[in-house]
């Protein structure tokens, strides 16, 4: 491919963060980098953050070591906090590009490849790699029926305004890139990607999307349920009201408000009406939800947290 030629030319140096918090998935995450196919011309380094208060991933790192064919370089950066964890990527990062992944989820073989030609191709700051969900036998069937986990960006007028960090390669000098980081008042609820690419965004940065790039994600026995969808979309909804009320003010949040009220309402009707099909009745029922956070960003309300909580094993 061309991008593989241009690569070639230029050397380029390629960080892969993976931010961890007490999971023993990390070395399924180590494996599955161990086995990317790099691109001719690519320096690949490893940036390990271990969020946790002791150096509990420590150990897994120095073991993955004499399989991983690519530097890695282990920073402790305490505690509970998934925002400390990513700006200490951010912040030893010293490649062309930044990409990151989670600690539970693996890479394809062609991962890396496919984001970075997505990137030459578009020029664009970020690029966003989708993420597959890989449900248990013993998840509700119509939880695998509807993919309630998997993860693709979402299109706005033909253009994507934001993100997520499960897998994304960032353009380290791009000037809506660089300087910039994760806010930490964030790091426990969750959300903080959110706000990270929305601004980005609205700083200019653009955004696109390598279709190919997979990941893939077990969803834990925890996640599979749907009182922690509902808590999830829940959240996601408060950070949607929290940026949009950021951005207007008087009549306009009032406006808002309104709207995101009637969509709750009309959510929760469809749900009704879609009662004999637990996907579609639970697929409404959690956008309902997810508006109704966004009732509650808007109205100022505290976001609650998600991650980080006293005797949590997962972020």
């Amino acid at each position: 491919m061309t991008g593989i030629s241009k690569r070639q030319a230029t050397g380029l140096r390629v960080d892969i963060g993976i931010c961890t918090y007490r999971r023993a998935e990390l070395d399924d995450t180590l494996r599955s980098v161990a086995g990317l196919k790099a691109p001719v011309g690519v320096t690949v380094r490893v940036i390990v953050a271990d969020n946790d208060v002791e150096p509990s991933a420590r150990q897994r790192v120095e073991r993955a070591r004499a399989d991983v064919p690519f530097e890695i370089v282990y920073v402790h950066c305490p505690a509970s906090n998934i925002s400390i964890a990513r700006n200490a990527c951010l912040d030893n990062g010293s490649g062309d590009f930044l990409a990151f992944v989670d600690d539970d989820a693996t890479c394809s073989a062609e991962w890396l490849s496919e984001l970075l030609d997505t990137a030459e191709e578009t020029g664009a700051d970020a690029v966003l790699g989708p993420v597959r969900a890989l449900y248990s036998d013993a998840a509700p069937a119509w939880m695998k029926q509807g993919d309630f986990h998997s993860t693709r960006p979402v299109f706005v007028g033909g253009e994507i305004r934001t993100g997520y960090t499960g897998n994304v390669l960032l353009r380290r000098t791009a000037k809506a890139i660089a300087g910039r980081r994760f806010n930490l008042s964030l790091g426990k609820t969750g959300g903080e990607d959110t706000e990270y690419f929305s601004q980005l965004h609205e700083a200019g940065g653009r955004i696109a999307f390598a279709p190919e790039a997979w990941v893939f994600e077990p969803v834990a026995d925890d996640r599979a349920r749907f009182s922690w969808l509902t808590k999830r979309r829940f959240r996601v909804g408060q950070t949607h009201g929290r940026l949009l009320a950021s951005k207007v003010s008087g009549a306009a949040v009032a406006r808002e408000f309104c709207l995101a009220g009637g969509k709750t309402a009309y959510c929760l009707a469809l749900s009704a009406l879609t009662a004999f099909s637990p996907s579609h009745r639970n697929r409404y029922l959690l956008r309902g939800v997810m508006h109704a956070g966004a009732v509650s960003g808007l109205a100022g309300m505290s976001e609650i947290q998600m991650y980080g909580q006293l005797g949590s094993t997962t972020r």
